[in-house]
């Protein structure tokens, strides 16, 4: 969590003039009903592209940034649209996700680049992204949605979304929008096996990274990948690539189908793995940041996303969010008056306090229900806010429930808010990043044996099979490089 200045900020949509405009889909050659020409589609990319990067920042390694943009750049010449303005970049998230937006911005995290164990495997699920965009999926998706009158768009990662709450959103319009999502995931299955075969990889290995993800997801203690969000179970989608795979490369029935396994490897040898301990850290219930020294408390139970612009966290089932993020403002007055302004706030008390030493303001307020809804104790957003001072900065905490909820939730709100403290503890002060780290297997054996002699514990020894896309009985032989975890 390296906290930006905090500004609220919605991610797209704009409403788009509403006006029947029918074009050629580039990948299907059928004409379609769209709002969105590609110079709005460019104008999209622009506009999110800076918001992506400061939600999650890019991961400072040039020769993976360098690798990403050279085969994005080769596969986007032979694609459908090879005039759009692409740009690729590795993010600093150990989450195993890649996504894409309209325009030709595409992004991999670092935890799914640590996940590849070929260059085969990352060419397929990059031309998969690629095809998102030349299927102009992202258009698609949101001229379905403006004649549905849904406010959603499939894809994009919205943190505004996430200070509602999780039973908001009706579970019918969530089944449509996971179908539709599913047609276009499967769409882009298909150009992932074309694009990454046509660049010389075998996309048979794409298929066997679908494997990594459903064992990913199958392993209790690890999270669920986010790539597996909106897409088809990921059993079914092996079989089906690898037959596309199959009928794929008979169009080139002379060529040689790269996988460049040893090479993928020795280039993401020293990568981040999991958590970055300098963006903070959750353990033991308690929430450290080592670079900005402070900490507090996460409530038990809570589920929680670390982000360089904010800190969240809510109960399992979705009735309230708390987060944690910088305040505009260089004093506690300006940054009460600027929060009040950018969410709209009605304040119904505030005052002036100490947390642990610092400056402090309380405040509860509330938001007003959708214009037209009639404001009950279901649909009224109360916000309970507490402003620190501390370290040169204001942090601002958002605790936030319905009504009918609030009191339930603000004597959690307040134990997190007034758990804010100075971190001291010099084992969380210099904690370091877990890395990759690449190894050389010393004799034929199986992948249990090698990882032992690499000292994996054994509680790890599942979690360190599935980095290495292999079971731990599989055969290893003298010589093979292979994934380890360490400082």
């Amino acid at each position: 969590m390296r906290i930006n200045t905090f500004s609220k900020w919605t991610l797209l949509l704009l409403i788009l003039p509403l006006f029947n405009n029918c074009s050629k889909n580039p990948v299907t050659g059928r004409n379609e009903l769209s709002f969105m020409s590609e110079s709005q589609e460019i104008a999209m990319g622009k506009e999110y592209n800076p918001t992506v990067l400061a939600t999650f920042g890019v991961y400072e390694d040039q020769k993976l940034q360098d690798f990403i943009t050279r085969k994005g750049m080769e596969m986007a010449k032979i694609s459908h649209r090879p005039n759009l303005p692409y740009q690729f970049k590795v993010v600093d998230s150990p989450v195993v996700n890649a996504f894409a937006v309209p325009g030709g911005y595409v992004y991999f995290t670092r935890g799914i680049m640590a996940h590849f164990n070929n260059e085969a495997e990352f060419a397929g699920v990059l031309g998969h992204e690629i095809g998102h965009v030349t299927a102009r999926h992202g258009a698609r998706q949101q001229t379905s949605q403006i004649l549905g009158q849904l406010g959603l768009i499939a894809g994009l990662i919205v943190s505004e979304d996430l200070r509602k709450y999780a039973d908001v959103a009706s579970q019918s319009l969530g089944l449509l929008f996971l179908k539709f999502s599913r047609e276009h995931e499967e769409e882009s299955d298909r150009l992932g096996v074309k694009y990454s075969t046509k660049i010389g990889y075998d996309a048979h290995q794409m298929a066997e990274f679908f494997n990594t993800l459903k064992r990913m997801g199958e392993s209790s203690g690890q999270s669920v990948p986010t790539f597996l969000s909106t897409h088809p179970d990921p059993g079914d989608r092996r079989a089906r690539v690898h037959s596309m795979a199959t009928v794929e490369q008979r169009t080139f029935p002379a060529s040689t189908f790269n996988v460049n396994r040893d090479q993928y490897l020795r280039m993401i040898d020293g990568i981040v793995y999991g958590d970055d301990p300098k963006q903070g850290f959750v353990e033991k219930g308690f929430f450290y940041h080592p670079v900005l020294k402070f900490q507090f408390p996460v409530p038990t139970g809570w589920q929680y996303e670390n982000s360089p612009i904010q800190f969240q966290m809510a109960p399992k089932d979705g009735k309230a969010l708390m987060l944690l993020t910088l305040a505009e403002g260089k004093t506690l007055d300006e940054a009460v008056s600027k929060t009040t302004q950018a969410y709209q706030l009605k304040v119904l008390e505030s005052r002036r306090t100490t947390i642990n030493g610092n400056p402090a303001v309380e405040m509860v307020s509330e938001q007003a229900a959708q214009q037209g809804q009639a404001q009950t104790a279901q649909n009224t957003v109360r916000i309970a806010t507490f402003l620190i001072q501390y370290g040169g900065q204001i942090y601002a905490f958002h605790g936030m429930t319905y009504l009918a909820t609030f009191n339930q939730y603000f004597n959690e709100f307040s134990k997190v808010a007034g758990g804010f403290k100075t971190l001291n503890d010099p084992e969380k002060l210099n904690r370091k990043p877990e890395r990759v780290i690449i190894k050389t297997v010393n004799k034929t054996t199986t992948l249990k044996e090698a990882l032992q002699e690499y000292n994996t514990p054994a509680a790890r020894m599942e979690e360190l099979a599935i980095l290495n896309g292999m079971t731990l009985t599989a055969q290893v032989s003298k010589g093979m490089l292979i994934k380890t975890v360490g400082k």
